[in-house]
C-alpha cells in the first residue's frame, strides 16, 4: 500500500544564477590581471612619474636611455647599440615589418633633454612616426 503525503515533492532543480556569477567573477579577474602586466622589451631605468601614463603595447621596437657616469647609453631591445646603428637598425627593421612599426621609448630622468630628442631625431630619420614615450604610474 502506497502512502501519500500531503506535500508534494518537487523535482530537484539546479539554479545557475550562482555558476553564472562565479564564472563572471572569474572572468573580471583574469581579464584585470592580464591587462595590469605591463611587457617591458628593454632595460631597466628610472622612468618619469605621470598622472596618466600612455598604456603599454606590444610594439615592435623598444628603446631605452640611461645615463651612467655621465654617458647617455642607448638600448635597442637589450642590446647597447650607437646612435647610427639605432638608426640603421631600426630602419632595417621598418622595412622587415609591412604594417606600421612601433617604437616604446623608455628614457630614464637623468636623461636630458637634448639627448632625448637626439635619440628622437634618430627615430624619425628612420622613417618610424609612431613613438611612445613610456612613463611610470605617478604614486
Amino acid at each position: 500500500m502506497k502512502i501519500r503525503h500531503r506535500f508534494r515533492r518537487k523535482p530537484a532543480r539546479i539554479d545557475l544564477v550562482p555558476l553564472i556569477d562565479v564564472v563572471f567573477l572569474l572572468l573580471v579577474f583574469f581579464i584585470y590581471s592580464l591587462l595590469s602586466m605591463a611587457v617591458h622589451k628593454g632595460m631597466n631605468v628610472d622612468l618619469p612619474e605621470s598622472a596618466s601614463p600612455p598604456p603599454s603595447s606590444e610594439a615592435a621596437f623598444s628603446v631605452s636611455l640611461t645615463a651612467r657616469d655621465g654617458q647617455i647609453l642607448v638600448y635597442l631591445g637589450k642590446e647597447l647599440v650607437g646612435l647610427p646603428e639605432l638608426e640603421a637598425r631600426l630602419r632595417a627593421g621598418r622595412q622587415e615589418q609591412n604594417g606600421r612599426p612601433e617604437v616604446l621609448l623608455f628614457a630614464d630622468r637623468a636623461v636630458p633633454y637634448q639627448e632625448l630628442y637626439r635619440v628622437l631625431d634618430r627615430i624619425s630619420a628612420a622613417g618610424i612616426a609612431a613613438i611612445s614615450l613610456q612613463a611610470a604610474e605617478k604614486r
